[in-house]
């Protein structure tokens, strides 16, 4: 792994659990200064004792009316940010498409995400410069039928930070981009009545993130196993596409 540099100042959203969680714990062992919110903050206190005077803990909502002055604050306490983390996002099968699942996601992967992540870009262009990850998914790559607002959401987030880079870019802010692009990784979030193929351990997983950021990848498909089914549904005409069925087993 690249060398994670312990000056750093590092905002990760959506730690309480999983992939964000397991990031927290490598940037607190990298020495950097951490920040780390969550909805829930009792797994955040926990981390915050591994290192009490450089971790930073925020409850936070990324669909709330206050989630931006709260992420202010955090940064404000920190003293600065030059790594700025979403890993925060909702999914679920919804063959049924119920109303409450794909308004939830859109609220978070969406709204949420929209107005975090522009938080972050305009305290980057302001400041001079930074890095600005998010964990999107390969789901982005194609709709899919199984979760139409997961699927959805997701290459809203790809096209978004696309666009974010093109006009850094145009600015001239130096800003980094990473868009984090994880198949299916054994965390709360696919807990449930599915068995999902091909599933990753969340700690072999947030190292590989934690190596993509600091080599300051563009974008990152994980694993090399994703990357070759990504590659070819992208060679699918949607015409097939639409006339396939995709599905996960049910748990034995």
């Amino acid at each position: 792994m690249n060398q994670i540099s312990s000056s750093q100042k590092v905002v990760l959203i959506g730690a309480s659990s999983g992939i964000g969680l397991e990031l927290a714990r490598i940037y607190i062992a990298a020495g950097c200064v951490v920040g780390l919110a969550a909805r829930r903050t009792a797994p955040l206190l926990t981390l915050k004792q591994l290192a009490p005077q450089r971790v930073f803990v925020k409850e936070l909502d990324v669909t709330s009316d206050g989630a931006t002055e709260a992420l202010a604050e955090l940064v404000q306490e920190m003293g600065g940010m030059d790594l700025y983390l979403h890993v925060a996002g909702i999914g679920k099968q919804n063959r049924t498409l119920q109303a409450g699942i794909e308004r939830d996601t859109f609220r978070t992967n969406v709204l949420g995400f929209g107005q975090m992540v522009g938080w972050a870009y305009r305290y980057f262009a302001a400041q001079g410069g930074g890095h600005l990850a998010a964990i999107s998914s390969i789901a982005g790559t194609k709709g899919l039928g199984a979760a139409p607002a997961y699927s959805a959401t997701k290459r809203f987030q790809n096209t978004y930070l696309q666009a974010l880079a093109q006009q850094a870019r145009m600015e001239g802010h130096p800003i980094c981009f990473t868009d984090i692009r994880p198949g299916f990784v054994d965390t709360p979030l696919l807990s449930g009545a599915q068995k999902y193929p091909l599933m990753m351990p969340a700690d072999k997983v947030a190292r590989t993130i934690a190596r993509a950021i600091a080599q300051k990848r563009r974008v990152i498909i994980i694993d090399w196993r994703y990357a070759i089914i990504t590659f070819f549904w992208r060679l699918i005409p949607n015409a097939l596409w639409e006339r396939m069925v995709i599905r996960t087993k049910a748990k034995s």
